[in-house]
């Protein structure tokens, strides 16, 4: 499952799609770089709401395909939950995957060198955190993702983990990158660079 997760994430990213919108679909990224001046503030609420929507909707289409598979206790709509260790080593857990998931992001597309594998570190650390954290959290990491099967779910318990620490975790990636770079901003907000489609995010003349 965690290759598959991995791949998966990778694919969107480099994907037609994925190079044109800058390979967001966590808001959790997505407001980060809103804080770090690299999205328009109308253009980062956008792109989270249509995150939202995309993970209702998703979860919502494999409801129709899978008829009742989907509500089956053993699965449960794929809801996130706490592990056997409880919420605070899930609130943990998910603030440090997100923390080194934001880091990789940020230092790997400001290094020219990098920056054309950011997809694929991406796609790497998706696949190990399935594999060896999902039993501490659940894996999120993303709040939309984590939100759309929750709602279909009717589960509520422990969600505000899954909203305030990968917030939490990245922002914190977004302070550590400022004071290495000496308050120099990210080159651009977009995951991919290695692409023709043009820049729709603030950027930086040079990367480092």
């Amino acid at each position: 499952m965690g290759l598959v997760m991995g791949a998966t994430t990778s694919a969107i990213v480099i994907s037609p799609w994925g190079t044109r919108s800058g390979g967001h679909f966590n808001p959790a990224i997505t407001f980060t770089f809103d804080l770090l001046g690299k999205v328009e503030f109308w253009d980062a609420w956008l792109y989270i709401i249509a995150q939202f929507l995309g993970a209702i909707g998703g979860v919502a289409l494999a409801r129709y395909v899978l008829r009742g598979a989907l509500g089956n206790h053993a699965v449960r709509y794929a809801v996130t939950v706490p592990g056997v260790y409880g919420s605070t080593v899930a609130f943990v857990a998910e603030l440090a995957i997100s923390f080194f998931l934001m880091i990789t992001v940020l230092f790997a597309t400001n290094h020219k060198r990098l920056a054309p594998y950011t997809p694929y570190f991406v796609g790497v650390l998706i696949a190990t955190y399935f594999t060896f954290e999902e039993p501490l959290s659940g894996m999120s990491t993303n709040p939309a993702r984590t939100f759309g099967s929750a709602l279909h779910a009717n589960y509520e318990h422990a969600l505000w983990i899954y909203f305030i620490a990968p917030s939490m975790g990245m922002l914190a990636a977004d302070e550590v990158f400022l004071r290495v770079r000496r308050g120099a901003a990210p080159y651009c907000a977009k995951l991919h660079h290695a692409n023709n489609e043009r820049r729709i995010f603030h950027h930086a003349q040079h990367e480092v």
